[in-house]
């Protein structure tokens, strides 16, 4: 299904509890075929956005458009759905579990029941088919979950806290999965707190606080917006002073040098040739997406 308009566009949505903005004028687009990622403190209003997406609680401004159109019971069948709470019927086998599932989305049977079998030997869990929900660990059941929300093959998969109380085998095995969807030219949004997650997989961010946008693009690109004037080398010899060095900080098998705002990379780099210090590695040191997002968060209190 080739789509030339955004598959998701929130335009200036806005949801208040009483005297409390959850959501504050709200906008932001996501593409087809990308991994799009929703980031932000407790509170922040995540889950709230992604319920108004869902239309299961209603903006008191502004508007949803998923797929090209505001959101219909029958294009809800084009999305598939993880709540952060979970619900599966304990005591159904794996297989009747995700085939139930599939039915509510209008898959047959037959097609539900082969799919399932390609996504259970997916994740090495063919074995398990006929064990009950409530007789699988806990991070096998979120597994089973994730089956259930991709198993009628929708366009958009929007995926709130998935990697929650998973186990670091379970985790991969997740990432991989999400990573195939969108090979398969699918979306998928995801709203977690692991930010190493977040930067492995997200081609784009979103990131709220106080119901409020304050990031919001590509990664490489906030990450060039939040870099220090600092570069990372890795070296043999002895540095010395340099000029416009104001810092050294000790990283793993380097040295982070903190330039002032005169003396730019190229300059130190032209230092250490004439030094004749040997250079292994010499590269801009551009801060974690955890780092950027803890100074946003904690200025955003201030």
């Amino acid at each position: 299904m080739e789509m030339k308009n955004n598959t998701v566009e929130v335009n200036h949505i806005r949801k208040a509890y009483g005297n409390r903005a959850v959501v504050n004028d709200l906008s932001f687009v996501v593409k087809p075929g990308e991994i799009f990622g929703l980031i932000g403190p407790n509170g922040a209003g995540k889950t709230t956005t992604i319920r108004m997406m869902m239309d299961i609680i209603k903006p008191d401004s502004g508007e949803v458009k998923i797929l090209g159109e505001t959101l219909t019971e029958g294009a809800k069948n084009n999305i598939g759905y993880l709540p952060e709470e979970r619900g599966l019927y304990k005591k159904l086998s794996v297989i009747d579990s995700i085939i139930y599932f599939a039915s509510l989305k209008g898959v047959d049977a037959k097609t539900a029941g082969k799919r399932a079998e390609e996504l259970l030997k997916r994740v090495d869990m063919i074995g398990h088919r006929q064990k009950k929900i409530e007789e699988l660990s806990r991070g096998m059941g979120q597994i089973i979950q994730v089956i259930v929300t991709i198993i009628h093959s929708p366009q958009l998969i929007i995926l709130d806290e998935p990697t929650a109380s998973l186990d670091p085998v379970n985790a991969q095995l997740l990432k991989e999965i999400m990573l195939d969807l969108r090979k398969q030219g699918k979306t998928v949004i995801m709203s977690t707190h692991r930010m190493n997650e977040i930067e492995e997989m997200c081609d784009r961010i979103l990131m709220i606080n106080k119901g409020r946008l304050v990031l919001y693009g590509d990664i490489p690109s906030i990450k060039a917006k939040y870099r220090n004037n600092s570069v990372l080398i890795e070296f043999q010899g002895e540095l010395g002073e340099i000029p416009g060095v104001t810092e050294k900080r000790p990283h793993d098998h380097a040295v982070e040098l903190m330039l002032d705002n005169k003396t730019t990379p190229q300059m130190v780099l032209e230092t250490l040739v004439h030094k004749r210090i040997n250079v292994n590695r010499f590269e801009l040191s551009t801060p974690s997406l955890n780092e950027i997002f803890i100074k946003v968060a904690g200025d955003e209190r201030e």
